[in-house]
């Protein structure tokens, strides 16, 4: 005989015996072992308490999560325009601990790292510096970046939240910056953050002085010949940019100040080593510490040239989708009412736009590479990847870095950029293991010469990175080592010869760049050496060019 259960919406619901049985099994099983709860309401994610401007001297923002060169330069910027704030030191394997310790479980190695690195920094003010919850709380608040498509990166915000909350820190401020919307940013008439023109404009000028000294960095230390030196430098010019960026004053003078102290430090570009990329997922990808291995300084280590994605090219990235969708919605007439299926808008100005911002973007990056020094360092174009991707991946998937992994390996063999690729990826991450994992493995079938690697990252098992890296590094050596070889035929050199050219500029002075023939360093400063020739060692030249 049936029974007659009510349900939640007040509905009456008829239950076989079976169901009845089954139902009050269930009753009493959680009776016994004190399940019964009242009803919760779902939980939801409330919105923050804002950053008011009466808050603003004594509120304290903290931020982190691009290289330690960024993230120091854009404190300084902030500082500039009259904010509190502090970065956090590069997560580490305790900032994993706290991620892990706290966070919901099977999130991926960027968000344990980056949640965990904030909670870690409140226990040291709570525990080491004896401040109490509330004035953390009151006092502090953190401010992320935030973004959407087929990545947990849309959901880091709320990560944050939860974790602080089951650390002991409810009610801490977590604000976000869309990545998206540029100025177009909500935060009220009353908010003490105003991301305006000057706000975007101090923020712009960090990151690209950022990714100008990690290039010029990774450009000279593998040759330095007194070991230590590019970093002692480089700390120098941080803080010289730092206070010129904190200040409000040009950038000019302070880098060329930077330029002589650059122009001290002692090189050989003799030196034979493989230039390895780093691409793959942002985060990963970008972060120095124990997130990726460190493994930017295990490369050097290793005898290797690093070469480092900018955060300049992401920006260029942005500005290349809204372009790219742009054109592709002027094509859908009367979608949506408006003219070229854009309502309300004015597709020729927002193209005009963009390309200013492009245009602006490289030339004040060019301006400041050239002021200190770093020459011949190209910003990458985004039509070019687009272009030689779209044939293996489609242009409109947006997760991740999109289609960019795919184009940069192929130029990186085309062009002979490098002479191996790494993909790093945090383990699980959906968009950018379908690309290493997936495509590039039918790009590296059609592109044979291409050394490419796909790691993956856990926060664990570096000895197998590692393993793996110097394997795929042994092939890397010997590709580098025969265009040196090559590199000295074609200039009738011998190694004893090359000796009496290391004090020369082509392969001595740290800022000198050589033409681009072959992806390794010291072949192209062979190849821009001037040989200089006795009478004896001229006319066996000629006579040998006489007899080809």
């Amino acid at each position: 005989m049936s029974t007659i259960k009510e349900a939640a919406d007040g509905q009456r619901i008829e239950q076989s015996p079976k169901e009845a049985e089954l139902a009050r099994f269930q009753a009493e099983q959680e009776l016994a072992l004190g399940l019964q709860q009242e009803k919760r309401a779902q939980w939801f994610d409330p919105v923050p308490r804002q950053f008011f401007a009466k808050d603003k001297e004594t509120t304290t923002i903290l931020f982190g999560g691009l290289t330690m060169a960024h993230d120091y330069l854009v404190e300084g910027a902030l500082a500039g325009l009259g904010y509190k704030v502090r970065h956090l030191d590069c997560p580490d394997n305790d900032s994993l601990r706290f991620g892990k310790e706290f966070g919901n479980r099977g999130q991926c190695n960027p968000t344990y790292f980056t949640v965990g690195n904030l909670i870690k920094y409140l226990h040291h003010l709570r525990d080491v510096e004896g401040k109490s919850k509330e004035e953390i709380v009151g006092n502090y608040l953190f401010i992320t970046s935030g973004s959407c498509g087929p990545c947990r990166f849309g959901t880091y915000v709320t990560e944050y939240r939860k974790a602080l909350r089951d650390a002991g820190f409810d009610g801490f401020r977590v604000l976000l910056f869309q990545q998206q919307s540029g100025l177009k940013q909500a935060t009220g008439d009353e908010s003490a953050l105003k991301l305006d023109t000057s706000f975007f404009l101090s923020f712009l000028k960090a990151v690209l002085l950022g990714d100008i000294l990690n290039a010029a960095a990774y450009r000279i230390r593998p040759y330095e010949v007194v070991a230590g030196s590019t970093d002692a430098v480089m700390e120098r010019c941080k803080k010289m940019l730092y206070e010129t960026l904190k200040q409000g004053k040009s950038l000019l003078p302070t880098l060329l100040t930077c330029r002589k102290e650059l122009s001290t430090i002692q090189v050989d570009r003799t030196l034979v080593k493989p230039k390895v990329s780093i691409l793959g997922e942002f985060w990963a990808m970008t972060t120095e510490g124990d997130g990726n291995y460190q493994l930017q300084r295990f490369l050097e280590k290793e005898g290797a040239e690093v070469e480092v994605q900018s955060l300049t090219a992401w920006i260029l990235y942005l500005i290349w989708e809204g372009r790219y969708d742009t054109k592709k919605r002027m094509k859908l007439r009367g979608e949506d009412g408006g003219r070229y299926g854009l309502e309300g808008k004015n597709p020729v100005t927002r193209l005009r736009m963009l390309w200013l911002a492009d245009r602006v973007l490289r030339i004040m990056f060019q301006t400041y590479a050239k002021a200190i020094g770093l020459k011949d360092y190209h910003l990458p174009d985004m039509d070019e990847i687009a272009g030689v991707a779209h044939d293996h991946y489609n242009n409109h998937l947006r997760g991740g870095e999109g289609h960019m992994e795919v184009g940069k390996l192929i130029l990186n063999v085309v062009k002979r950029k490098v002479n191996m690729t790494i993909s790093v990826k945090p383990f699980g991450c959906m968009p950018s293991s379908g690309v290493s994992d997936g495509v590039q493995s039918l790009i590296t079938e059609k592109y044979p010469d291409a050394i490419f690697l796909p790691i993956e990252t856990t926060g664990d098992g570096a000895i197998n990175v590692y393993s793996r890296v110097q394997m795929t590094l042994f092939k890397a050596k010997q590709a580098a080592q025969k265009e040196f070889e090559e590199a000295m035929a074609a200039k009738r050199l011998t190694l004893e010869q090359l000796k009496q050219y290391r004090h020369r500029a082509e392969v001595s002075h740290p800022l000198r760049t050589s033409r681009h023939v072959a992806a390794c360093t010291a072949a192209n400063a062979i190849y821009g050496i001037r040989r200089m020739f006795s009478p004896l060692s001229f006319s066996r030249d000629k006579q040998s060019m006489q007899e080809v």
